[in-house]
């Protein structure tokens, strides 16, 4: 009796459990975040207080705990990673470089901050994400001229950077006015990669060497090619965000004023803030994440979806496109939707029109062709997570009772039958009675 009244008692609750973790709010997740030290936890509060004010769910482990994990008995404990511990040599419990490449390879997000002290296990995690640290230990981003001006002249390791990616998916629409202040270590981007894009870069005075060293030799990284931090969206559209530096996350660099040097404008307090939060929102799939629902295709002047198409037959196509905002579904809006009637190649290519209100639909003629096609959509744009949408239906020829008595273009071939009969009528005619 005691059982039932529990299970009558948790009934109610059942709907809150359903919402809480269903995989259409891509925003209501777990996040372990890995620390070198817990003093991170607080001075780097800034930071953490945005995604828990988001609805973020951070568990907080030092990286060498013995019994941290990212899934138990098959089943995922985590939705994102934050690695907050470059130089951690080994993390601790069950976690190592091929349990984060899985984590990443199952779909989820991940957050990468190192700095000059990067073990090389971070390194190898940021290869195999796509970009390579500079190779010297020593090494940091050094700017002469594109530095942040402070009351110590220093070695110019602190820069003020406002080399952004132009996307308003990736970064908001909100422009960001003041510099970011980066101090770290700089990274070029695989190019056998195509996945990985720079979101700040140094500017082309930069460049990645010892700071307390003289140069014997030309830097391997200089200019623009330098990355300070670099984004990916893999093909299963996890997320991974790379960034040089643990220190621009942190509380000082957030409320730090900046001025960059050269110009006049003293900005009382720094882009940092206001570049990773918008970040962050990219990365964990608050903004720039696509899903479609009802697709949907019959012929034209009918509302069931057929089995079978016949050449030449008219026939429609929909599907419905939302983007996720944050907080709900709204429609996403764009003009570049195409799909595809396709059989080992496209016969048909057409732009899909939209009602502004996620609906996307077009009509067009089954080709000529019979065999096995495909309605297919590959949507693939910047910052916006990939679409791959198929349906696959024949197609057949007419069936013999379903041709025109009289088919227009033998007409010719009718002419010349009818004609020769004509002729030689008349020349027996002539040829018989004729003296």
């Amino acid at each position: 009796m005691s059982k039932l009244l529990i299970f009558l008692t948790l009934i109610p609750l059942l709907p809150i459990l359903t919402i809480s973790f269903s995989p259409e709010n891509p925003s209501s997740r777990r996040v372990l975040v890995l620390l070198d030290d817990l003093a991170l936890k607080s001075s780097h509060s800034v930071f953490f207080n945005s995604l828990q004010s988001r609805g973020f769910d951070l568990d907080f482990k030092l990286a060498d705990d013995p019994k941290i994990g990212l899934h138990r008995y098959g089943q995922y404990l985590y939705d994102a990673l934050i690695l907050f511990c470059p130089t951690t040599e080994r993390f601790g419990g069950s976690i190592d470089l091929a349990a984060i490449l899985d984590f990443v390879d199952s779909g989820h997000d991940l957050i990468i901050a190192a700095d000059s002290n990067a073990s090389d296990l971070i390194r190898e995690i940021a290869t195999e994400s796509g970009v390579d640290f500079d190779e010297d230990p020593a090494a940091l981003v050094i700017d002469h001229i594109s530095y942040a001006v402070s009351n110590t002249e220093g070695d110019h390791t602190l820069i003020a950077s406002d080399e952004y990616i132009k996307s308003d998916v990736i970064l908001g629409s909100k422009k960001i006015e003041a510099p970011v202040l980066f101090q770290g270590i700089g990274h070029s981007l695989n190019p056998s990669n195509s996945l990985v894009l720079k979101v700040l870069s140094a500017s082309p005075s930069a460049y990645s060497s010892n700071p307390k060293s003289k140069l014997s030799n030309p830097p391997s990284l200089t200019g623009s090619a330098i990355s300070l931090v670099s984004i990916v969206q893999a093909r299963n559209n996890a997320r991974i965000l790379i960034s040089g530096s643990l220190s621009m996350f942190s509380n000082r660099f957030f409320r730090s004023e900046v001025q960059k040097a050269g110009s006049p404008t003293k900005h009382e307090k720094s882009g940092n803030e206001q570049f990773l939060t918008e970040l962050s929102k990219w990365v964990f799939h608050e903004r720039g994440h696509l899903k479609a629902m009802n697709v949907r295709h019959h012929k034209a002047g009918e509302a069931d979806e057929p089995t079978i198409y016949r050449v030449n037959d008219d026939l429609e196509y929909s599907v419905e496109i939302y983007e996720w905002s944050g907080t709900s579904w709204e429609p996403y809006v764009a003009d570049d939707v195409q799909v595809q009637f396709y059989m080992m190649s496209p016969y048909v290519l057409k732009n899909l029109s939209t009602d502004k209100k996620g609906s996307y639909f077009t009509a067009f003629k089954v080709p000529d062709v019979y065999g096995v096609f495909q309605f297919k959509v590959e949507y693939r744009r910047l910052g916006y997570t990939s679409l791959s949408l198929s349906k696959q239906i024949p197609v057949r020829p007419f069936k013999h009772n379903e041709y025109e008595r009289f088919i227009p273009a033998a007409y010719p071939y009718y002419g010349a039958a009818f004609s020769m009969m004509t002729g030689f009528f008349i020349f027996t005619a002539v040829h018989l009675y004729s003296k």
